[in-house]
């Protein structure tokens, strides 16, 4: 077990900087244009796939740090140069960890690959699980996947919602209700290759903020997939599914703890893109202050600016804690006793929010144009309060945690 420490070694340093540098050379400079076109920028995908950024090897590299540092440090870099289009980068990753997590040696091998293509036809991956009607509530997934024996295939009839790269995707992963008794434990996730009849996009979504990222509904009517297109296979879900009916009967509530600590593990993950885009303003609103002069001075030198910079770069610090707190905690197995992970997404994405508030107010009325990013920073960091649980599922999950109550 790898100690917690809040100094990065030599190599992270390093991996640090070279993603620095991407975002401030290749990022930032694309970030207004790519804004204002609400589209995926396939050439800056091409780029981070040039350099090494945009693969499978770096994310797992990063993910297998013993440290827990190397995941939360890069989403940090990244979404520092600007939130949309890193979202465009990292966003196949996580269908990828959908393959990682639950398929075989072979589904791993076949499809991850095809998700990223090369640095020449780069693709990207869709992981669709929020529907219209089950977002937070994931017991309500309303998508039904019914297996035809006699041709050994899937049969997948739904809407999916919110999908990042949804109807854009090289490769989908689709999770669905197998077992509608079982709630949330009847689920399965789902391979849809290239191509695959039955799979359209419905509305892509016009988008407050994160407009570089593609999001979209996913439509699925009739959709066949082979059977070793369910990721595990058959015989383990089988062998899945008959494990929670009997624990339903007897041990329900264990498992659903069980299963929250997974989330737990990945939220602070969004709250390390959060701490970026509130780093990011906090630089652009210090630097402001200390060059715009009113009455003679710069008006840092205004206890009015001063102190709420002095408050930004504080939560800043304190977010950036939590997250690498919990991501230590995650690598390195600890239980997430006081929903430790919960923790550091709620803290660092309503920090992100107030800091983008407070550096339109620094910056007056240039603040509130988009000749200044920070407008730009403030509108995307509104997402981080509301995907991957929102601050108010956040709380909820937290207080049950302490008064020892099973999460729903």
């Amino acid at each position: 077990m790898a100690e917690f420490t809040m100094e990065l070694n030599d190599e992270q340093k390093e991996v640090r900087d070279w993603l620095h540098g991407f975002a401030a050379d290749v990022i930032r400079p694309a970030a207004a244009e790519w804004d204002e076109r609400e589209e995926t920028p396939w050439p800056v995908i091409q780029e981070a796939a040039k350099v090494g950024i945009y693969s499978l090897d770096f994310y797992a590299q990063q993910f297998f740090d013993p440290t827990g540092l190397g995941i939360p440090m890069a989403m940090e870099e990244l979404f520092w140069g600007d939130a949309g289009i890193a979202l465009s980068i990292v966003g196949t990753g996580l269908a990828a960890v959908g393959v990682l997590a639950n398929g075989t040696e072979e589904q791993i091998g076949t499809w991850i690959p095809q998700m990223y293509g090369d640095q020449n036809d780069v693709k990207v991956a869709a992981f669709c699980s929020s529907e219209p009607d089950a977002g937070s509530d994931v017991a309500s997934m309303r998508t039904r996947a019914v297996y035809d024996e006699a041709k050994d295939e899937w049969v997948i009839n739904g809407t999916k919602t919110w999908a990042t790269n949804g109807g854009i995707a090289n490769v989908h992963v689709v999770v669905a209700v197998v077992d509608p008794e079982l709630g949330s434990k009847g689920h399965a996730s789902f391979i849809v290759p290239p191509g695959t009849p039955g799979l359209t996009q419905g509305q892509k979504f016009k988008k407050h903020g994160i407009r570089a990222s593609h999001t979209a509904e996913v439509v699925l009517d009739g959709v066949r997939v082979p059977g070793s297109c369910l990721l595990g296979g058959k015989e383990k879900l089988d062998e899945r599914l008959a494990r929670a009916r009997e624990k339903a009967k007897t041990g329900g509530e264990r498992v659903k703890n069980a299963a929250m600590a997974t989330f737990e593990a990945s939220r602070p993950a969004v709250g390390a893109m959060a701490v970026g885009t509130a780093r990011a303003a906090y630089e652009v609103a210090l630097e402001y202050a200390t060059t715009r002069e009113q009455f003679g001075r710069p008006i840092i030198d205004n206890q009015g600016v001063a102190f709420q910079l002095a408050d930004m770069r504080t939560q800043i610090d304190a977010a950036r804690l939590l997250v690498w707190r919990a991501s230590w905690m995650a690598v390195n197995s600890r239980p997430f006793t006081a929903a430790e992970g919960s923790m550091s997404k709620l803290f660092a994405s309503e920090t992100a929010k107030k800091v983008t508030a407070q550096a339109i107010q620094i910056l007056g009325g240039n603040g509130y144009t988009r000749e200044y990013p920070v407008e730009r920073m403030h509108r995307d960091s509104a997402i981080y309060t509301i995907f991957e649980g929102t601050s108010e599922i956040q709380r909820l999950v937290i207080a049950r945690t302490l008064a020892g109550m099973p999460i729903r």
